[in-house]
């Protein structure tokens, strides 16, 4: 297909927006989700949680930040994967990019939870009429419902990454290996989330889809991130 210098320069400018963005959100995400929130988070053990956010408060503030930095890059890249993939295919371009911005909107109310309880363990005193043993449920409570709300936002994400990797699929310029990985984390967004929200009882199931679709959750999306800075911003008008 030919498309104008213009949409060839808005191209340009989403692939490099796009690129930055998914670097900034996969390191933010390992900072946050990956190192924070496992090591201060124990299942099962509302006291061991409280004392380490309580103790880590400044680490439990820079988690929150970072969740911030991955909303605000998520609508970023909604943006910016609508204006690569449109002269591919619009209506599903578009279609994806409303996908994106409702999962950006979940995860916003989910972050709103970990706000609830940066404010019940930052100071007892705030709230008279709580004991400890209620602050440290409340304090699960909000951490379970983080976790839920964000799940349901990742099913969406799945939707998301499905129609990006079709319209990467047939766009004869974006590579295969990177559309099929795009497909593939898609589904395992899909299957794995809505397995934690509807049979969270087969814990073990789960634990082996997440390793069996650990490498395309992962390199998918980031591996569409580099080729955009590196290949997005050399289109030609003849693609």
């Amino acid at each position: 297909m030919t498309i104008s210098e213009k949409d060839l320069s808005n191209q340009r400018k989403s692939a490099l927006t796009a690129g930055i963005s998914l670097i900034i959100m996969t390191l933010a995400s390992f900072f946050s989700y990956g190192f924070v929130h496992v090591n201060l988070v124990v299942q099962g053990d509302a006291s061991v949680t409280f004392n380490n956010i309580v103790s880590s408060s400044n680490l439990f503030k820079g988690e929150i930040l970072g969740w911030i930095i991955i909303m605000i890059t998520d609508i970023l890249v909604a943006w910016a994967f609508y204006v690569f993939l449109e002269p591919i295919n619009q209506k599903l371009s578009l279609l994806g990019a409303w996908l994106r911005l409702t999962y950006s909107a979940i995860l916003g109310i989910s972050i709103l939870n970990l706000i609830f309880v940066l404010l019940l363990t930052g100071n007892a005193s705030d709230f008279p009429s709580i004991k400890i043993d209620q602050a440290q449920a409340f304090v699960m409570l909000f951490l379970d419902a983080f976790q839920w709300i964000w799940s349901m936002g990742l099913v969406v994400f799945g939707g998301h990454l499905l129609i990006v990797g079709y319209v990467a699929l047939k766009s004869g310029i974006i590579p295969k290996v990177i559309s099929i990985l795009l497909l593939l984390a898609s589904i395992g967004y899909m299957i794995i989330h809505l397995s934690k929200i509807f049979l969270p009882q087969y814990e073990g199931v789960i634990t082996i889809l997440n390793y069996v679709f650990t490498i395309p959750m992962i390199v998918g999306e980031l591996g569409f991130g580099i080729w955009l800075l590196l290949r997005g911003r050399k289109l030609h008008k003849s693609v």
